[in-house]
């Protein structure tokens, strides 16, 4: 079964940092479209970063020079290194992984910034 199994999260301070990894159980991984979005509280999930299979990357507005994602086909996991996290990076952040035009999601995992 191909389930993205995300972790990492968890609870820091304003300007500091944290990485998530989403790993994948399956032989491919190379072949999968990565990416990482996340949903605050009453508001819709939306994209953060994604990286693609020639490993070109795309980043929200709101992450652009804080937030790196990478992936390493080996380990079969993609990363996102958070740095400089603000309060309104509070969400739970969930892994897509994409594939002939099948679409696979994590259970998510939370991170909250807050002093």
């Amino acid at each position: 079964q191909v389930q993205p199994v995300e972790s990492g999260g968890g609870l820091v301070q304003p300007g500091g940092s944290l990485r998530l990894s989403c790993t994948m159980s399956v032989s491919l991984f190379g072949f999968y479209g990565m990416g990482w979005y996340r949903q605050a509280p009453g508001k819709e999930r939306e994209l953060v970063a994604s990286i693609e299979t020639d490993f070109r990357t795309d980043y929200a507005d709101s992450v652009k020079g804080r937030f790196t994602i990478s992936r390493d086909n080996a380990k079969a996991t993609v990363y996102l290194q958070m740095n400089g996290l603000k309060a309104e990076d509070t969400a739970v952040y969930y892994c897509r992984a994409e594939w002939t035009n099948s679409e696979y999601w994590g259970q998510g995992t939370q991170v909250t910034v807050s002093s």
